[in-house]
């Protein structure tokens, strides 16, 4: 007889963690694949908005009675 054959269900994966996409992000821009300095412009984009972040709550901090 024919028996159907059919793939087993992959378990999906468990969601990165912002240091562990990080670090993924980082070695694909450092790599030589294609995209890699969108990558790379992406990850300087959001160093630059967190440092921004982080200077505007240091303002307003020092700025609360």
């Amino acid at each position: 007889g024919i028996s159907a054959c059919s793939p087993k269900p992959e378990t999906p994966r468990p969601p990165r963690t912002p240091e562990q996409q990080r670090a993924v992000d980082s070695t694909v821009g450092a790599s030589g694949l294609p995209g890699a300095r969108g990558v790379q412009g992406a990850l300087r984009a959001s160093d630059s908005a967190a440092s921004r972040r982080a200077q505007l709550d240091s303002i307003a901090k020092a700025n609360t009675p």
